[in-house]
């Protein structure tokens, strides 16, 4: 009995040092590939098209993009929400800065744009492998989900856009912030001539 104990640690060690070397490399290449936002993104959409393919060459696995798709919306929500939300956790004051004369804070996402990016693909990823078995192709009317699917992320979108609203924040970068210096007046322009 000793020896078939023996056995399969040593027949398991090359697989553990197999998976160890290739979590390792994965890692390397994901960490190269975060300063390269733009190329992540359109990889990203090249898997989500193929698996789009799939579901409509296939004609089925509703179920399954259904699955997807409130993911992929839990997930936008993240990504779209500050780090620390004013309505759920009350400070002394507002995180948010709620007027012109606050204090610059920078907006934190609850999910930042790599996560939501590896998430996100590996969701399509996920979800791409499940359609290659049977057992997740349920059968189901899909207009019915896609009309639940369309009036969830508007009701979602909705509350989310009156969120931003309520709490003045924008969660997307336009650009990098510039400053534009104080306005010298006319009389202190004035002063320097003399």
């Amino acid at each position: 009995m000793e020896g078939t104990g023996g056995s399969s640690a040593s027949a398991a060690a090359p697989v553990n040092q197999w998976w160890q070397d290739f979590s390792k490399l994965f890692q390397y290449y994901l960490d190269k590939s975060t300063p390269h936002t733009t190329y992540r993104w359109i990889g990203t959409l090249v898997i989500a098209s193929i698996y789009v393919l799939r579901v409509f060459y296939v004609q089925g696995f509703y179920i399954v993009s259904y699955g997807l798709g409130i993911y992929l919306l839990n997930l936008l929500i993240g990504f779209l929400s500050p780090l620390v939300d004013p309505e759920l956790e009350p400070s002394d004051g507002p995180l948010l800065p709620t007027k012109g004369s606050d204090e610059f804070k920078p907006f934190i996402r609850r999910l930042p744009e790599f996560k939501f990016w590896y998430s996100f693909t590996k969701a399509f990823c996920i979800a791409f492998v499940m359609t290659f078995f049977s057992v997740f192709d349920v059968p189901v009317f899909w207009p019915i989900l896609l009309c639940y699917w369309i009036v969830l992320f508007v009701l979602t979108m909705r509350r989310q856009i009156a969120h931003m609203i309520k709490y003045k924040y924008i969660p997307l970068n336009l650009g990098k912030q510039k400053y534009s210096g104080k306005k010298s007046s006319p009389s202190s322009s004035g002063s320097r001539a003399d």
